[in-house]
């Protein structure tokens, strides 16, 4: 007995004995295959974390150290700087919002990898809004310094 193309799609095919359908997999390949794609860019995307809070704890280390060089040049050239534990701060805090960063990605990787093995797929909100929040409160502070100083 043929298939229809309708049929072939669905992954089913008539049993001829007794005219019930059958599944044949094909239905089922295409649900993994749609799941690793899932998988795949859930993976990216807690990649794309990690090397942001990567490059923001290299920027805090940067920060840290330019404050130290700052007052390296001032000693030496009697040129009035800003005290040391403002730069150590900023890069203090970059460090440790870059490491909060990672960790948050992990946890929301662990998330939603769950959540696409079990079909109930949600995304949350609060991680990008604690994560927004935590980098703008930095990011203003680091400005306001480099008013002041400036």
């Amino acid at each position: 007995m043929a298939q229809s193309d309708e049929q072939i799609r669905d992954g089913l095919e008539t049993a001829p004995e007794a005219g019930t359908r059958q599944f044949t997999g094909a239905k089922k390949a295409a649900q993994v295959s749609r799941k690793v794609s899932d998988h795949l860019a859930n993976e990216r995307t807690f990649l794309a974390w990690m090397r942001t809070g990567l490059a923001t704890i290299a920027f805090g280390f940067v920060v840290e150290r330019f404050g130290l060089l700052l007052r390296e040049l001032g000693f030496k050239s009697n040129i009035i700087v800003i005290p040391a534990h403002y730069s150590t701060f900023f890069g203090v805090a970059l460090t440790v919002l870059g490491v909060v960063m990672m960790i948050v990605a992990l946890l929301n990787f662990l998330h939603i990898r769950r959540a696409i093995d079990c079909e109930e797929f949600r995304p949350r909100a609060w991680y990008a809004i604690v994560l927004t929040a935590l980098a703008s409160v930095v990011g203003v502070l680091l400005a306001v310094y480099l008013f002041l100083t400036g």
